[in-house]
């Protein structure tokens, strides 16, 4: 009974141990991380812009005439009455 009592406290110890060292790490390392996960939300964020843009102007953009009507015909004078 001792012995499965000693393997438990070092596995509690080992487990303790590594939680307190990753968050050390983290808190160490915390501006890096955020910067790098910035740069790749900012990277993805433009790049998603990116891919959607040319869709949303070709459907923006009304399609051009390829052909026009006639003169409109002159009454002589003034373009507009006053």
């Amino acid at each position: 009974m001792q012995k499965i009592i000693n393997v438990l406290a070092v596995l509690s110890f080992v487990g303790t141990t590594s939680i307190l060292a990753t968050s050390g790490y983290v808190y160490w390392r915390k501006d890096a991380i955020t910067e790098q996960v910035t740069e790749n939300i900012t990277k993805a964020a433009t790049a998603a812009i990116a891919d959607a843009l040319p869709g949303m102007l070709d459907s923006a953009m009304p399609e051009l005439p390829t052909t026009t009507g006639g003169t409109i015909p002159s009454t002589g004078g003034a373009a507009l009455p006053f």
